[in-house]
């Protein structure tokens, strides 16, 4: 049995979890520990069963529980090498498990291992997501026998539906959550339309409401994407990545995360880029 180790708050380690198993092992079904809201979304889950602390539980030690309660014979961490809580060492890994690997993306490392302090687990494989800070690459060396480079695959989105259709020209508003980024991001596409001289019809992607702005309650976004004429977002890694193909109209906003790095992850997107037009997007 798979189980993906997938601690976080938000909608992005659901993602990349599931386009992993869909990249690297399709067909298989995986249990997914997770703390996010997402997890009962069938949308974002798919078929994976989602196991998830009861309220008021510590979340790192329920993390190391219910993986020996499991008894994984694989086990892939996503994001976070040593958990979200620097819970997961190699004497948390249970004993069932003959295969551990982590999908790597960029980290605030420093930070981070302030908080898992502890011996990293030993990683049969590390998928590199996206290039990462050299102490980060190198601790991650340390402890990996094989390291290298993965191009995720989503899996086939649905028919788009919950709301007013995309018509040509819309600019699309593409974040989860919370509401005050949602409003920033929003506030930030009308500002740039401003600076280009054009009205664009705004439509929004999430599932959090803001007033005024048409909206679609989708997932995923990724398949409105070639049809709009900008895509705003914030600089998560999945959005950087599924937005490649459109990075001339592609707009970002990074914002301040715990461990996530969005702020080097924008910067690096626009170096390695062709500028777009018009008004650029906004720096740290």
């Amino acid at each position: 049995m798979i189980v993906c180790y997938a601690a976080g708050g938000g909608l992005g380690h659901l993602t990349r979890a599931r386009a992993f198993l869909h990249t690297v092992h399709p067909g298989r079904e995986a249990v997914i520990l997770t703390s996010s809201p997402f997890a009962a979304d069938p949308r974002v889950v798919g078929p994976h069963r989602t196991v998830g602390p009861p309220p008021g539980a510590d979340p790192g030690p329920w993390f190391v529980s219910a993986l020996r309660d499991l008894a994984p014979t694989e086990l892939v961490v996503d994001a976070f090498p040593g958990g979200r809580y620097g819970e997961l060492t190699a004497a948390s890994v249970p004993a069932s498990v003959g295969s551990v690997t982590h999908l790597a993306r960029l980290l605030r490392w420093t930070r981070y291992r302030a908080v898992a302090t502890g011996p990293l687990p030993r990683f049969d494989r590390t998928w590199l997501l996206e290039p990462l800070t050299a102490d980060h690459h190198a601790d991650l060396a340390a402890t990996s026998g094989v390291m290298a480079p993965l191009d995720l695959v989503d899996p086939p989105g649905g028919s788009p539906g919950g709301g007013p259709a995309l018509d040509d020209g819309a600019w699309l508003v593409v974040h989860s959550g919370p509401a005050a980024e949602v409003a920033e991001l929003v506030g930030y596409a009308a500002e740039t339309a401003a600076l280009e001289g054009v009205r664009p019809r705004l439509v929004l992607v999430s599932p959090v409401a803001h007033p005024g702005v048409d909206r679609l309650d989708v997932y995923p976004a990724w398949p409105l994407f070639a049809g709009a004429a900008r895509i705003v977002t914030a600089a998560g890694c999945n959005v950087v990545r599924q937005t490649t193909p459109w990075r001339d109209r592609h707009r970002m906003v990074p914002f301040p995360r715990l461990f996530d790095d969005q702020f080097t992850r924008a910067a690096r997107a626009r170096r390695s880029t062709p500028p777009p037009t018009g008004p650029p997007d906004r720096g740290p």
